[in-house]
């Protein structure tokens, strides 16, 4: 029988067996299934590896890392979270609803660990945040409370904000959350809401274009497809003349104008605890999923001044980072 069936038997009674298998010399596999492309994932990536690293988890000494990345295509990630089973991964690292989901369907055995997703008791993924239940656990970014933070924050920018376009990721229905939640904060504030839908593999500055004259600013909804195209859909609004709000700090470095959202470094690290935690013989099931603890609020300058915009001194002061 092998050890996973056995597993699957004892109904996770058993605690998982890994630690001793690196005390034997095993060199032990972690399956890292990234969402984004590989330039996108480059912090996270290297915070998780960092924080193994100082939790005794060397790649090439006890443990390997395979690292695949999706590249905001959930199609692929279909594809590669078999691929990491059929290598026999110890464990299996992600991030994202979808992704995430794509490895639950490839294994209800292999331990998951995921650095961010935005609702995982409601798409299933664990059973409650305390107990998680089953083989994955991780972080809970918790998206949709922070949208009126970030509306908020773009008014400020923009005080004759009155029309506002959501872009997001049609094919990537784990979206739907946050733009839901965008859409009736959006009205609550008395803005009209223009919803902009984009899909991997259409060219995106028509859509983008489209906007143009028609919306005071850009709400983008975070996406794994949208992380690995940040630059092209900033530069594409600029040229719009669209202020633009994310929810993560590398989108405005790739010359976006402003975000507010969780530092996922942070988020990569807490996540490789998890995964030390669950190779030294804890149990998914057993680890509670936590949340967010730092939000950052970054603002670039830069972009501001090509847009014309006055930052407020005030919102300056509360800036966690300013891109001069």
């Amino acid at each position: 029988m092998q050890r996973r069936d056995f597993l699957a038997l004892l109904g996770g009674t058993a605690a998982w067996p890994f630690a001793a298998g690196a005390q034997g010399g095993k060199l032990l596999t972690i399956g890292y299934l990234s969402p984004n492309s590989e330039v996108a994932d480059r912090p996270r990536r290297a915070a998780f590896a960092q924080r193994l690293a100082e939790l005794g988890w060397v790649e090439g000494s006890n443990v390997r890392i395979e690292y695949r990345w999706a590249d905001g295509i959930i199609e692929r990630a279909i594809e590669i979270a078999p691929e990491l089973v059929r290598l026999k991964a110890d464990i299996i690292a992600t991030s994202g609803d979808a992704y995430v989901i794509a490895a639950k369907k490839a294994t209800a055995t292999i331990p998951i660990v995921f650095a961010s997703v935005g609702d995982p008791v409601g798409n299933g993924l664990v059973e409650s945040l305390a107990r998680p239940g089953g083989n994955a656990t991780g972080l809970s970014i918790q998206l949709t409370e922070t949208v009126g933070k970030r509306l908020g924050l773009l008014r400020e920018v923009v005080p004759t904000l009155s029309r506002l376009a959501i872009l997001f990721n049609a094919v990537d229905k784990q979206v739907d959350l946050e733009r839901d939640a965008v859409q009736a904060a959006a009205r609550t504030l008395g803005l009209d809401v223009i919803g902009s839908a984009i899909r991997p593999g259409e060219e995106l500055a028509p859509t983008i274009e489209l906007l143009k004259g028609r919306a005071d600013a850009l709400y983008v909804c975070l996406d794994p497809f949208i992380i690995s195209n940040a630059a092209r859909i900033n530069a594409l609004a600029l040229a719009a003349r669209l202020p633009v709000i994310h929810g993560i700090r590398q989108n405005v470095l790739a010359d976006g104008l402003i975000s507010y959202g969780p530092d996922f470094p942070d988020m990569s690290r807490r996540a490789a605890e998890m995964v030390d935690k669950i190779l030294r013989g804890a149990r998914p099931a057993d680890i509670p999923v936590e949340q967010p603890t730092k939000f950052d609020l970054i603002i670039n300058l830069k972009t501001a001044r090509s847009l014309g915009l006055e930052i407020p001194p005030t919102l300056l002061a509360r800036a966690d980072e300013v891109i001069e």
